[in-house]
């Protein structure tokens, strides 16, 4: 196993280890003293394969009581029950949920009754946010005046609609959140250099995003491709909708850097597990 790559720039995120259970933290969620999170690795679960060994997806043919079991294992390391994780089901959207105690344990040891959500939000101590990633841009929200959160997923799909303020503004209409208040991170996700796009995906972001920062966000080359900083894209618009930059902290870990260690879908195509991210009020 080669060590990590890790992309230059400031220092945001921090490889951890507990019982055996490898993962990824944001010291700045930590320093709130509101939440626990995580994002997986691959390293630490029990499933065997092309999903070794921490996968956290139950629909791409792993052993249930594997994938269980893995769930396990976060668990205990966050110190919560995966009776109480709540499940995203993500078809890259920007719908978000808003997760009550009802919700507990959905898509984990229950049955999801809704579809198309790719955020989720709650004020709710104790209920676990789970989100999915194998190259996508995770983002965690933490509220610290109104103890609120939100845990989303945001592709280029989810970028180009801003998911960032979508989330914002369900957690402003459900709990008077204001961005000011909010400590924002942009997770685990493939860097701009592992991320070429073809003319329409770049057209779009054109589209969407103001000209003063195209040269930021994509740069040309001679194959006729682009190359997209989905981690830039996501500052910009948390940055719009009013988060500080200073309270804005993003990955310098990319996926498709490091299959060692994460799942890509980029480097590893659909033979794979996903990672997940957690996020829980205490």
């Amino acid at each position: 196993m080669n060590g990590w790559v890790i992309k230059t720039g400031k220092k945001e995120l921090e490889i951890r280890e507990r019982n055996g259970v490898m993962y990824l933290a944001f010291p700045a969620l930590d320093e709130t003293g509101l939440v626990c999170h995580a994002f997986s690795t691959r390293i630490g679960g029990v499933s065997e394969g092309h999903f070794a060994t921490m996968n956290f997806t139950f629909t791409r043919g792993d052993n249930p009581a594997h994938v269980l079991e893995n769930y396990h294992r976060m668990a205990e390391l966050l110190g919560v029950r995966k009776e109480n994780m709540v499940l995203s089901y993500q078809t890259h959207t920007v719908n978000i949920r808003r997760v009550t105690e009802e919700d507990a344990g959905k898509g984990v040891v229950r049955e999801r009754d809704y579809r198309d959500v790719d955020g989720l939000i709650t004020d709710v101590p104790g209920i676990t946010l789970v989100t999915f990633f194998a190259d996508c841009v995770p983002i965690y929200f933490v509220d610290t005046k109104k103890r609120a959160i939100g845990l989303s997923h945001s592709g280029w799909r989810g970028t180009v609609k801003r998911m960032g303020r979508e989330t914002l503004n369900a957690m402003r209409h459900a709990y008077g959140t204001v961005p000011e208040d909010v400590i924002a991170c942009i997770g685990p996700s493939i860097c701009q250099d592992c991320f070429e796009v073809g003319t329409d995906v770049a057209e779009a972001f054109f589209r969407a995003f103001d000209e003063k920062w195209h040269k930021e966000l994509l740069y040309h080359k001679k194959n006729g491709k682009y190359q997209l900083d989905l981690w830039r894209a996501n500052q910009i618009i948390l940055q719009e909708t009013g988060v500080p930059p200073q309270q804005i902290h993003t990955t310098n870990i990319c996926t498709r850097c490091n299959p060692d260690y994460l799942f890509s879908h980029r480097s590893m195509g659909d033979k794979r597990g996903n990672l997940s991210a957690f996020l829980c009020l205490k």
